[in-house]
């Protein structure tokens, strides 16, 4: 049967026990709605931490992965500016070629147009020689620069565009010497051809250098897509709902207003019992 003593008072150590366990829910709801999280650290749950960290992971990784990516369609769209202008100084070259195989030019008017054509011919040299980024060239050099971008966040897949060298006499303008002129009726007739072959060849290669740059630049898109759906995810598997979460602390509030007079009450019943001795 329930007994009065001074020494022993289960009233208000049960009361303590439930104002403790209710300030508990009330720090774990405060650290949830002050950080926005319901699994904070490893402690709240450790499976789901774990889970989340590993995504956290492969969304970090991916931001490199865009950034390769990005390098990597820099540089190739670099070279496809550099292509276009040589396939516009081809074109240019074959309307002097065309106007020097004119069998009635006099010698004047073929060495204005051999020195137009010259020039053209070295402005190509200076493009392709300019079509750097990054340190990178797709258009010259005995090994010239092909792309590997990054494709996946474990780094197991690339993306590759193959360079398409343009310096002259080599890769898309073998035919074209890098001396190249029209100073003859004969010369220029032959260049023609030349020309023509250079031109075809050149838009080849900058056909192939505009599918790898439309094929990086799908891939960019899908990687920033992956990434925003693996960070909705990791909030899934973390995040606190606020809402709820905030409707908890009120109750939490009021049950420990409750609480701690409940102890001061169990507190009291120990001075009860001086009436008993009639103090």
């Amino acid at each position: 049967m329930p007994y009065n003593s001074v020494n022993t008072n289960v009233g208000a150590m049960v009361a303590l026990q439930n104002l403790n366990a209710t300030n508990a829910e009330l720090a774990t709801t405060q650290s949830r709605i002050n950080t926005g999280k319901r699994v904070g650290s490893v402690k709240d749950n450790g499976a789901i931490w774990a889970i989340a960290q590993n995504q956290r992971a492969t969304s970090n990784s991916l931001n490199a992965v865009k950034e390769s990516l990005s390098r990597g369609q820099s540089t190739v769209d670099v070279a496809i500016s550099a292509g276009e202008s040589v396939s516009d100084l081809l074109v240019l070259m074959k309307e002097k070629a065309l106007a020097a195989a004119d069998t009635t030019l006099d010698t004047n008017s073929r060495s204005a147009l051999n020195d137009d054509f010259i020039s053209l011919r070295d402005q190509i040299a200076k493009a392709v020689k300019n079509a750097e980024f990054n340190g990178a060239n797709m258009l010259k050099g005995v090994s010239p620069t092909t792309v590997a971008a990054l494709a996946n966040a474990d780094g197991s897949s690339t993306i590759t565009v193959l360079a398409q060298p343009m310096d002259l006499a080599t890769g898309a303008l073998a035919g074209l010497a890098v001396d190249a002129s029209i100073n003859t009726q004969s010369a220029a007739s032959a260049m023609i051809g030349t020309l023509n072959t250079a031109i075809i060849n050149v838009s080849s290669a900058l056909s192939k250098l505009g599918t790898g740059s439309k094929a990086l630049a799908s891939h960019l898109s899908f990687i920033g897509k992956l990434q925003d759906t693996v960070d909705v995810g990791i909030g899934n598997l973390v995040d606190a709902d606020l809402a709820k979460e905030s409707a908890k602390l009120q109750a939490l509030q009021t049950k420990q207003q409750l609480g701690v007079q409940a102890l001061s009450i169990a507190n009291q019943s120990s001075s009860s019992l001086l009436s008993l001795f009639g103090r």
